[in-house]
């Protein structure tokens, strides 16, 4: 019975039937807005403090997390961003998906790195194509279309405006601000067509990456805090369906990361 209450609610929420998505209301707009600038604020203050710079520096895990990705794991945490109070910030009508990763690119330096990342998008399972729209010396307008698979596949067509720092000899930090976010429906036939927001099923509406790259002996860290914003699910699936699309998330940024280091090698 259980199984059958389960296998109903994520038909039901994935097929979008549900909610007609509610597209991007101004609640919707204003908390990300808010949410956003609190994570900035916050990096920030990271960057400018006198020691540490990895953002995992400025965490209770940050030595574990660190020797974690020198031996060679993909380390992903969930991140939340707090108000003055300490109290969690929320966007109303919509979730916010907040996570944070870090890896080790063995034998290289941030300025290889950089070069590598500004010729090309890394190939990864979740970028079906990439094209380089715009550039100059630090910054790049990149198209990509995007897919997203967990029980159904969902593809999206994107632009995103990608600028690199060099903050010194061996550390760096980049942005990647998503412009464009469009479902697209019928996506690899003949009726192929973007959606407009609001007609969509609200899966992807917001995308933004903050990276740092801090070279060490023996290689460079690669940290990245990716903030994403979709509809919020109805509190009857919210028990079965919630986990699902934070796991979609959290896998989207491992094989982000992993894609990252094996571009490094």
């Amino acid at each position: 019975m259980r199984d059958a209450v389960r296998l109903t609610a994520l038909t039901v929420f994935l097929s979008g039937f549900t909610v007609a998505a509610a597209g991007l209301r101004p609640e919707v707009e204003v908390g990300w807005t808010a949410y956003v600038t609190a994570t900035k604020e916050r990096m920030a203050r990271e960057l400018s403090a006198p020691s540490g710079f990895l953002a995992v520096d400025f965490t209770s895990s940050g030595a574990a997390d660190r020797q974690a990705a020198l031996a060679g794991g993909v380390v992903v945490r969930p991140v939340e961003t707090v108000d003055a109070s300490g109290d969690a910030l929320g966007v109303p009508s919509a979730m916010v998906h907040h996570w944070r990763g870090l890896v080790f690119i063995p034998r290289t330096t941030v300025g290889e790195v950089l070069t590598r990342l500004m010729d090309r998008v890394p190939p990864q399972p979740d970028v079906l194509q990439s094209t380089i729209l715009e550039r100059s010396p630090n910054q790049m307008l990149v198209a990509l279309r995007l897919q997203r698979t967990r029980i159904i596949t969902a593809v999206f067509n994107t632009e995103h405006i990608v600028t690199f720092v060099r903050l010194n000899s061996d550390r760096a930090i980049s942005t990647s601000v998503a412009t464009k976010v469009a479902e697209v429906e019928n996506a690899g036939t003949p009726r192929a067509r973007e959606l407009a927001p609001g007609d969509d099923r609200g899966f992807l509406w917001r995308l933004n990456a903050y990276w740092r790259y801090q070279q060490i002996s023996g290689g460079v860290l690669a940290e990245c805090e990716s903030i994403s914003l979709s509809r919020s699910v109805p509190f009857v699936v919210r028990y079965f369906v919630g986990p699902l699309v934070e796991s979609t998330a959290r896998e989207s940024m491992e094989r982000t990361l992993t894609a990252v280091r094996q571009s490094g090698n």
